[in-house]
C-alpha cells in the first residue's frame, strides 16, 4: 500500500485522495483569488495583516514587525513599522528578501513630525517574505520582531500577496 486510496463506486474508480486534497487546496485558493484585494490593513498589536474586500478580510497572515514594534515609526533607524495610512506603490522581485511591496510611508503627517523633531522621517518600508536563502525559516520567523520597521510574512504568504495585492492599494497600519 503507497498511502494513497481510492475511492470507489459500484467497483468504478472515482479518484485518488491526493487528487482530491489537491483539487479541494487549489479551489480554495481560486476562490480567494476571485475577490479583488482593495485594502490592506495590518493590526500591529495583532501581528495580523489583513487582505480587505469591500470590507471584508478574504485572508488573514500572522506577521513579524520591526523590533521596536510599540508605537509609529518616529525617524529612520528606530527599528518601528510606521501607523498611517499609505498606499503600497511598488514591487521588487528581486530585493534582498524573497519578494517585496514598497509602502509609501513617510505620508506628509510624517514627513512633517520628522522636520518638527529634526530627525530623517526614513523610508525604505516593505512587506516583504524572509532574507533571500532562508526561507526555510518558514513560520518559525514569527517568533519574533526582526525586521527594521517592515513587515515579514513567510515566502509562500508572499507569493499570494503578491499575486492578490496590486499596486496602488492602500494599506492600514494600526497600533
Amino acid at each position: 500500500m503507497n498511502g494513497t486510496f481510492e475511492l470507489r463506486l459500484n467497483g468504478s474508480r472515482i479518484v485518488s485522495a491526493h487528487l482530491l486534497i489537491l483539487l479541494s487546496a487549489s479551489i480554495g485558493f481560486a476562490l480567494d483569488a476571485q475577490h479583488v484585494v482593495d485594502m490592506v490593513v495590518v493590526i500591529k498589536h495583532e501581528r495580523a495583516l489583513q487582505l480587505l474586500s469591500h470590507g471584508q478580510a478574504v485572508k488573514t497572515y500572522k506577521v513579524a514587525l520591526g523590533g521596536e514594534p510599540v508605537g509609529p515609526k518616529q525617524k529612520q533607524g528606530d527599528h518601528r513599522t510606521p501607523e498611517g495610512i499609505y498606499e503600497l506603490d511598488s514591487r521588487n522581485a528581486h530585493s534582498q528578501f524573497y519578494k517585496s511591496i514598497h509602502i509609501s510611508y513617510p505620508n506628509q503627517q510624517d514627513k512633517t513630525r520628522a522636520a518638527a523633531a529634526h530627525v530623517s522621517a526614513g523610508g525604505d518600508v516593505f512587506i516583504h517574505g524572509l532574507p533571500n536563502g532562508y526561507g526555510a525559516i518558514g513560520s518559525a520567523h514569527r517568533l519574533r520582531d526582526w525586521t527594521d520597521g517592515c513587515i515579514a510574512v513567510t515566502d509562500s504568504e508572499m507569493d499570494e500577496i503578491w499575486s492578490l495585492v496590486k499596486n496602488g492599494t492602500p494599506i492600514e497600519i494600526k497600533p
